[in-house]
């Protein structure tokens, strides 16, 4: 298992965000003294050309100047667009090195799949998943498959590659929940609006059925928007969630039988590290 990781992802903060330092700062430790035996790399920051597949020019522009919060939940932290390109160069490091018959993992922030072509939004400032699939096309990849777990919908995903014939879309995500989208599926668009409270079974099938619907797509590449906040004790959504349900997805993974990476996107409870763990130890078993 390759891990991308750049510690300078952790220099940023707001008090009390829940997108805090410690998500990275307590996995990586976490998982360096679980698994001595993975490899870990820098990331570089992603190349505009990169960047420009996924956002426009005037969004990057506005990210670089980050001279006013884009939303109650977005502030404009100082250096977040290298902060940001760094996490999107990561995500096609992954790309890169999954397509290569290596698995691999990006342990960067701030997430990345609410951001939209021209909209920072939700923690998220590049959309990293979007930009690592564009990338991965243009570097020769036939089609690209996009799972997102995470406990929201990955509306700025779905929003960049709607339509377009060699990326395929699917998210399981909480519905009532923000950011209040995700409820019609729609041409290469696959959404799974998950209740509140579902009981684990329910939504342990729908990641499933998710899952089937990309594979039916026959991806050359499976990239997972990995978020980890359906956890039960997550603090900002309700869904029901534990470790062995991700240790399930990560083995469906495995058993997908597609070069496959995933990036981290949300989770903000305290057991963030054993999560992570779980769902990459049982894919890299």
């Amino acid at each position: 298992m390759i891990v991308f990781h750049d510690p300078r992802c952790a220099e940023y903060s707001a008090v009390g965000h829940p997108e805090r330092p410690a998500r990275v700062t307590e996995s990586a430790q976490h998982l360096r003294e679980k698994h001595g035996d993975w490899e870990w790399r820098l990331p570089n920051e992603a190349s505009e050309e990169a960047l420009l597949r996924a956002h426009m020019a005037s969004h990057l522009a506005r990210i670089r100047a980050g001279a006013h919060a884009f939303d109650a939940d977005t502030p404009a932290y100082e250096n977040i667009f290298a902060h940001a390109a760094r996490a999107s160069g990561a995500a096609c490091a992954v790309a890169a090195s999954s397509l290569g018959g290596k698995r691999a993992f990006s342990l960067m922030r701030p997430p990345g799949h609410h951001a939209t072509r021209d909209q920072a939004m939700g923690f998220c400032f590049f959309n990293h998943i979007a930009v690592a699939s564009l990338d991965a096309l243009a570097r020769g990849a036939d089609r690209v498959a996009i799972w997102d777990f995470d406990a929201h919908h990955g509306n700025g995903t779905e929003a960049i590659i709607a339509s377009n014939p060699r990326i395929a879309f699917a998210s399981i995500h909480q519905f009532p929940g923000y950011p209040g989208t995700g409820t019609r599926s729609l041409g290469n668009i696959h959404d799974f609006p998950i209740a509140p409270y579902a009981a684990r079974p329910v939504h342990r099938e729908a990641v499933e059925q998710a899952l089937h619907k990309l594979l039916e797509f026959k991806p050359d590449l499976l990239l997972v928007s990995a978020g980890f906040d359906a956890f039960a004790r997550d603090p900002i959504t309700q869904m029901s969630l534990e470790a062995e349900d991700f240790a399930l997805f990560g083995r469906w993974l495995r058993e997908a039988g597609v070069p496959a990476g995933a990036i981290l996107e949300g989770g903000y409870s305290e057991e963030l590290p054993q999560l992570i763990d779980a769902f990459v130890t049982s894919w890299n078993a």
